[in-house]
């Protein structure tokens, strides 16, 4: 079989390959520390809860920088899992996560992981001919400054109602 194409055509599925095998890996890891049903997503989560007490999820999207919805989704799983509570705010509209107290329990070998990947990032992007973490930023504001369906829309007009 050939090898999928290098090019933009598969960008989507090339990036979703790259995160799964860092995913795999980092996940790996946290079964080897006895951290099962803590996944990677739920570290950054974690780790800023720890560092800045309970936390709207407007906040904790900003933190990390992911999407509202991204950051509900990981603390519901985060609420599921036990290892987050959340609460209504002081004015009722807005929900406050919090650690539970065996989140906080598992944050030593969490920071330890946290540290060890880091530098096992910076090894592996000096290993690339333009450091990932740099290409990604770019991207993501790229894409912010003309999403991906206007570029579509360029190439295709006739793809999108109303730009025929």
């Amino acid at each position: 079989m050939d090898s999928p194409a290098a090019g933009p055509e598969l960008l989507g599925t090339r990036l979703r390959l790259l995160l799964g095998l860092l995913e795999a890996d980092v996940a790996a890891v946290y079964s080897n520390l006895g951290l099962d049903g803590v996944r990677p997503r739920y570290t950054p989560v974690l780790r800023m809860l720890a560092a800045r007490g309970p936390s709207t999820i407007q906040e904790v999207a900003a933190a990390i920088g992911v999407t509202h919805s991204a950051a509900s989704q990981t603390v519901a799983q985060l609420v599921r899992e036990g290892l987050a509570v959340v609460g209504p705010g002081e004015d009722g509209r807005r929900r406050i996560a919090a650690l539970t107290p065996r989140a906080e329990s598992l944050l030593p070998a969490l920071d330890a992981e946290w540290e060890a990947t880091a530098a096992a990032a910076t090894a592996f992007e000096a290993e690339l001919s333009h450091p990932l973490s740099e290409l990604i930023g770019e991207a993501v504001e790229a894409l912010r400054r003309r999403p991906m369906r206007a570029r579509i829309a360029d190439a295709a007009p006739h793809l999108i109602p109303g730009r025929e």
